[in-house]
């Protein structure tokens, strides 16, 4: 999975589809991501004795397939390649070539 926690992304499938957000978290061994304001639900919070009930709406984890990484530079969603540069492995992006790391 080459998309990172605090990247932005652009969701390319379901009922998001176009929006834009960074993630807020990554979850690697389910091959999912969380983005800022993408895949909405809604939790619904019992009363306890220090909190009334409330309903909260929270980001839920969609597919890391269905998310593309947003180059800055290009404006537009693109895809990432791995290259070795200085004997470190590195991201770069695929329409401009730059590095992303």
């Amino acid at each position: 999975m080459q998309i990172k926690k605090n990247d932005t992304v652009v969701v390319i499938a379901g009922k998001d589809k176009g929006k834009t957000g960074t993630v807020l978290k990554a979850i690697p061994k389910k091959n999912k991501v969380v983005v800022e304001g993408v895949n909405m639900q809604t939790k619904h919070a019992k009363a306890t004795r220090t909190s009334a009930s409330e309903i909260k709406h929270i980001e839920g984890p969609i597919d890391a397939s269905n998310v593309m990484f947003y180059d800055k530079k290009a404006k537009q969603a693109t895809r990432l390649g791995v290259e070795i540069r200085d004997g470190k492995k590195v991201r770069v992006s695929k329409k401009t070539g730059a590095v992303v790391d």
